[in-house]
């Protein structure tokens, strides 16, 4: 049964009506509850909190389909106002489960895909969740091919091997490196260096995404942050300094939310290639670990997403008790094939 003739409008939360806002709110916790079962829902507050909140270096669109006064069905795309990765058209489609398989996926993709040539997009890409195989099924259909496959996995603190941990403590390389914590917003003076050990990211593995490389800059960090700050979000972050030079060598951070309070999520662990192969991966984990555990109790798990081909940082994860959550894979295809897709109907 098709339904590509159901209204589909632009959703901006600065114009939209309660009763939208309300309505619109009602699919994104339909959507989260089925592809995160174990989390409590959003509140209305923080939901709109959060879309209100995009750092300057994207624009975001939003499209949402209606049937009558419920919304169904929702897309997102992301541009990069950055001077890399210009190209990317980063998207988002969400259908109810009683309204998929009816082309209004395939709609709100017409928008994506207009709005992608608009900005002079050349490659869109998106990710499908392993819990939701109709994901899969539309990605195969329209013509986009795989990417990246990576994981969320998801550690059980009740689980957690603490001797290990603190063997990895204790074992950590003290003589040629000293540690360091950055509660919130980084130091004004430590800024410039700060991004070039955040650049340590573009060695993770990317496979076959025809991405490039992310460099930070001091003005994008404090662009990151501020929106962090509306959110409510609380970041520690733990550094190695190399006591010779006095070069940052490596970081570890999570991310916490005080409305999700259960749940933490692990951000970027990366070490600079000279000073790799010395512990300091398992040394910063475990120190972070352990002031989680002694300043968060109400933190149960700890989730972290991976490349799955990402294997040292998979290896220490596995030894920490990590374990795969769901997969994601992320796919990519051109503008302009997923043009000649729509074109052909």
């Amino acid at each position: 049964m098709a339904e590509s003739r159901i209204p589909i409008r632009a959703f901006d939360l600065a114009t939209a009506s309660r009763r939208e806002t309300t309505a619109v709110h009602a699919l994104s916790t339909r959507l989260r509850a089925e592809a995160w079962p174990e989390d409590p829902p959003q509140a209305l507050e923080d939901w709109e909190r959060k879309l209100r909140t995009i750092p300057p270096y994207w624009t975001v669109g939003r499209w949402v389909a209606w049937r009558g006064e419920e919304a169904v069905a929702a897309a997102s795309t992301y541009f990069y106002n950055t001077p890399h990765n210009r190209h990317i058209a980063d998207a988002d489609i969400g259908v109810l489960p009683e309204h998929r398989r009816r082309g209004i996926g395939k709609e709100l993709l017409t928008r994506i895909v207009a709005a992608a040539e608009e900005e002079g997009k050349t490659l869109l890409i998106f990710g499908t969740d392993s819990a939701l195989p109709v994901g899969r099924a539309f990605a195969e259909r329209v013509g986009a091919r795989p990417g990246m496959v990576s994981a969320t996995n998801q550690l059980d603190l009740a689980h957690l091997d603490r001797a290990l941990m603190a063997r990895w403590r204790n074992d950590g390389p003290r003589d040629r490196f000293t540690l360091g914590w950055w509660i919130g917003p980084y130091p004004e003076e430590e800024l410039e260096a700060i991004c070039q050990l955040k650049d340590v990211m573009n060695t993770a593995p990317r496979d076959e995404l025809q991405m490039e490389d992310w460099t930070w800059t001091p003005e994008m960090v404090r662009q990151g942050e501020a929106a962090l700050a509306e959110r409510r979000r609380e970041r520690w972050t733990l550094y190695a300094r190399h006591r010779p030079s006095g070069e940052l060598a490596g970081f570890t951070e999570v991310f916490w939310d005080p409305a999700q309070k259960e749940t933490l999520w692990q951000g970027d662990t990366g070490v600079l290639p000279k000073y790799r192969g010395r512990g300091l991966g398992k040394w910063l984990k475990a120190t972070m670990i352990e002031k989680v555990l002694a300043e968060r109790p109400c933190v149960v798990r700890v989730r972290t997403g991976n490349a799955s081909s990402n294997a040292p940082m998979l290896a220490i994860n596995h030894a920490m008790g990590f374990r795969l959550y769901k997969e994601w894979t992320i796919w990519q295809i051109e503008v302009a094939q997923a043009r000649s897709y729509l074109a052909a109907g």
